[in-house]
């Protein structure tokens, strides 16, 4: 065989496996049609946080009388869309040229081109045919086609100015995160959709925040085409669809059109791995991560379990929500005996001073032993606090482990502390 392994798709879930299968001391090449990095950082995940985080600071740049900050003339300020598009588009340049160091230095070898999979141990690209031992699919996935007046999200970006109405098709993260750093950003914001629960996964309580959340910010879910305001700008951010590499072999693909794989990330051919949005079990970028590391391992020989309930679900609105393990759907329907405690931002130190006060953490513990079940956090920096409830439930720890836990003094990681006492008994500051 030329390679232990051969990567199609170079976006986070096979760039991480690649770094990785080059650290193991494993043969590797990776194949990109495109851009290393992917959808997720050349379009997707870091250039769409970068404007969001452009979005807020132009919120927050009204109101910093209050901080103690004069000669601030709310008049003149104005949202400059291309100067935030260059920003974002700066941050992935940066990031795009660090992953192909890394792989470099891994010693991984990366073709651009498109892969034909020849057959379970080959593919051909560029007119030539190359044999691995392992074939490793990660080439992502794409919005579902929408109609010919909408545009794209490239398109979105290269627009010369941000538009006065936008509509955005869809549900999920991607959906709202737009339509939310739009209204911020001064626009007329609709979200076109049908669905009741506009974020799969969300708990009950999380999706229905969510809907009261962006009707307080005055962004109108509308499902009709005569509730489109006229002149709006249509843009395609729909739920994705995988995107499956040609293969002269037959790859068995579920009911919705992603790659089936089993408990190990295992195609219907034994050599070939699924990870990431392409085999439809989740649609977010560290997942596909966290996959892509479980396959080289499993690879490596190492004996490992996949648990999808502890892998965070992240959404960057404002403020952020990020919610890990169970929900009290999911405890409800497993029978569990369940306890919910909660503690406010408006309660906390941190917050107060930072004036980010909207949120809240909530603990799932069954009641028996006292176990973290499920974390909810709807905070400013949620996306990064749910790491700690990360480490809690790898450790299957109790909520008498989070009351115990020390959290410095003043930070808003202090609400898992007052959390954890209201689930024992009472928060001490509430």
């Amino acid at each position: 065989m030329d390679y232990n392994i051969i990567i199609i798709g170079a976006g986070p879930a096979g760039y991480v496996s690649a770094i990785r299968a080059g650290q193991l001391g494993l043969k590797t090449l990776i194949v990109e049609k495109e851009k290393v990095g992917g959808m997720c950082l050349n379009w997707g995940c870091i250039p769409s946080k970068s404007l969001i985080e452009s979005a807020k600071l132009y919120k927050k740049a009204g109101d910093l009388k209050r901080y103690g900050i004069d000669c601030i003339d709310k008049k003149a300020l104005s949202f400059n869309w291309p100067a935030a598009v260059r920003k974002a588009m700066g941050v992935t340049t940066k990031l795009s040229k660090g992953v192909e160091f890394l792989l470099k230095k891994s010693g991984v070898e990366t073709i651009e081109g498109t892969a034909v999979i020849s057959s379970e141990n080959s593919i051909t690209v560029n007119n030539r045919n190359i044999t691995a031992d392992n074939i490793i699919i990660a080439t992502g996935s794409y919005p579902e086609k929408g109609a010919d007046d909408e545009i794209g999200i490239r398109d979105f970006y290269a627009l010369e100015s941000l538009p006065e109405k936008l509509v955005f098709y869809g549900h999920g993260p991607v959906a709202i995160e737009l339509a939310q750093m739009s209204s911020l950003a001064g626009a007329e914001v609709y979200i076109y959709t049908s669905e009741e629960r506009l974020v799969g996964g969300f708990d009950d309580y999380i999706n229905d925040y969510l809907i009261k959340k962006l009707k307080k910010d005055k962004i109108k879910i509308i499902s009709n085409d005569s509730d489109i305001p006229e002149g709006a700008v249509k843009v395609n951010s729909r739920m994705r669809k995988a995107i499956v590499p040609e293969s002269k072999i037959e790859i068995k693909l579920d009911e919705n059109g992603f790659i089936e794989t089993n408990d190990k990330l295992l195609t219907s051919v034994d050599s070939i791995f699924a990870i990431g949005d392409v085999n439809g079990k989740s649609h977010y970028a560290h997942a596909g991560s966290a996959q892509g590391l479980f396959v080289v391992n499993a690879i490596k020989g190492v004996d490992a379990v996949l648990d999808l309930k502890k892998y965070p679900i992240n959404v960057y609105t404002y403020p952020e929500i990020a919610q890990l393990g169970m929900t009290e759907q999911d405890l409800k329907e497993e029978g569990f005996d369940y306890k919910v405690s909660s503690f406010p931002l408006s309660a906390n130190g941190k917050a107060l001073i930072s004036g980010d006060t909207e949120g809240e953490v909530r603990i799932l513990s069954e009641k028996q032993y006292g176990e973290v079940m499920g974390v909810q956090i709807i905070a400013e920096n949620a996306t990064d606090m749910i790491s700690e409830a990360s480490a809690y439930m790898n450790l299957e720890a109790t909520i008498y482990d989070v009351a115990s836990t020390i959290h410095a003094h003043p930070t808003v990681s202090e609400i898992f502390m007052e959390a954890g006492f209201e689930a024992v008994d009472k928060a001490i500051h509430k």
